[in-house]
């Protein structure tokens, strides 16, 4: 019998290279290897953005668009959209009710976000809240591993903490403690230097056309100490060579010798950075072609996976109110 795994991601923008390497390449694999169900975040994505939630839908259909067109496969994984399946919220009403509220102000996530976050207000009771829906969401499928890079490790332990209140609770282990299963992200900032972030403007998305990709890249900070053409540069504090090592690591040696040896200028080392880059996206984007031009496809892979959800989560959630011997 396969593990069962559970992640996701939250709609709120076009999908880009960051997520590709952060996260879909390595779902791809896992898919391989494991009982995958693949969520849209779509409740946790509105706890932000619920001023103006009907961009959500469309987010949507754009996203699984670029699952599939990385390699999500429906037929190895079930891919469906949260809030269609109830089961999540009714899970997170139950386990809201035996978590404590110390256990949410202590999350170092929450408290980050709410400093970092300027754009929108996530002062509410929802975004406190939204590690017990994490909770709900990954204890509903009884999921015995969680993708997660080191900075979510304390976010899984918490839904450890909940598992084992309430297995110890209702006196039955119905829930697993589910290990994390440790993701190596590689690093990679913005454009600009900055953390990589859609309002910082400072992405290549997964969709963007040919001639965007270029001029972004032409427009990426690169070695602030190197001011004129014949001055050796610097390759370690450079953005487009850590961009080199992400993507195209064979010629990553090769660019470091153009930087140090001041064989070529930046612009002309950008301009060959871009020519990897649409390589590698080249085939995500002909099959993102494919498929858009079948909404009515993409729609079905998701009522499919939302059934299949559904089954399992109805099994669970059966088990869960026999337990507190609620109605059925």
């Amino acid at each position: 019998m396969k593990k069962r795994i559970l992640s996701g991601m939250r709609p709120t923008g076009k999908l880009h290279l960051g997520h590709l390497v952060g996260a879909l390449n390595n779902w791809v694999s896992l898919q391989q290897d494991y009982d995958s169900y693949f969520m849209v975040a779509d409740w946790h994505a509105l706890m932000s953005e619920y001023a103006n939630p009907k961009t959500l839908r469309n987010n949507i259909i754009d996203n699984v668009c670029d699952w599939l067109s990385c390699g999500i496969d429906p037929e190895k994984s079930v891919v469906f959209i949260q809030s269609e399946v109830r089961e999540h919220l009714e899970l997170d009403m139950f386990l809201s009710c035996i978590t404590p509220l110390g256990w949410l102000e202590r999350c170092p996530t929450y408290k980050e976000q709410l400093k970092e976050i300027k754009d929108k207000d996530i002062s509410n009771y929802a975004f406190l809240g939204y590690p017990v829906l994490q909770a709900a969401d990954i204890l509903l499928y009884r999921s015995e591993v969680v993708p997660v890079g080191q900075d979510q490790l304390p976010h899984l332990e918490l839904t450890r903490e909940i598992a084992r209140r309430f297995n110890s609770l209702y006196k039955k282990k119905l829930f697993p403690e589910p290990e994390a299963l440790l993701t190596k992200t590689p690093k990679l900032l913005g454009l600009d230097g900055r953390k990589m972030s859609k309002s910082y403007n400072n992405t290549i998305n997964l969709s963007d056309t040919k001639e965007e990709i270029v001029r972004k890249i032409s427009n990426m900070v690169t070695d602030p100490k190197r001011i004129k053409l014949n001055d050796a540069g610097h390759p370690d504090i450079c953005n487009v060579y850590d961009y080199f090592k992400v993507f195209n690591p064979k010629q990553a040696k090769e660019a470091r010798e153009w930087c140090t040896g001041a064989l070529i200028g930046c612009t002309q080392c950008k301009k060959k950075f871009a020519e990897s880059i649409l390589e590698v996206l080249e085939p995500i984007q002909k099959r993102r072609a494919a498929l858009s031009a079948h909404p009515d496809h993409i729609a079905k892979i998701l009522r499919d996976g939302a059934e299949k959800a559904a089954s399992y989560a109805a099994g669970t959630m059966k088990q869960v109110k026999e337990l507190l011997d609620w109605y059925v």
